[in-house]
């Protein structure tokens, strides 16, 4: 990845809103997520929404696929790991055992009351 395309990336994800909607695509996988499914779950009007995928897909992290008279968004992957890949470039001098991610437990969920 070169310096412009991350550059523009991390702009793109340094706003709040759009942070969000990125973070909500990679939750939901290749699978994706249509706008209005986004815009309910992130209590965004439609006309914020898209500006901010418009800014998303212009920046290179999210992919957009019709879907008949529908579209669906859905994270980048191959771009979100370049980036990381570009910001861990010769971290800790290329001792990539001192710079690795430490991996901690998912977070505990409330289990769910069972109907009887």
């Amino acid at each position: 990845m070169e310096l412009k395309n991350a550059t523009t990336a991390l702009a793109a994800l340094g706003q709040p809103t759009r942070l969000s909607v990125f973070r909500l695509l990679v939750e939901a996988g290749p699978e994706g997520r249509m706008p209005g499914e986004i815009a309910d779950v992130l209590s965004l009007p439609g006309a914020t929404l898209s500006f901010h995928l418009k800014e998303l897909t212009a920046a290179g992290l999210i992919q957009s696929e019709p879907r008949g008279r529908h579209i669906c968004y859905r994270a980048d992957f191959d771009a979100m790991n370049d980036l990381i890949e570009f910001l861990t470039h010769n971290c800790c001098g290329g001792d990539q055992s001192r710079c690795l991610p430490v991996s901690r437990p998912a977070p505990k969920r409330a289990k769910k009351a069972s109907k009887v």
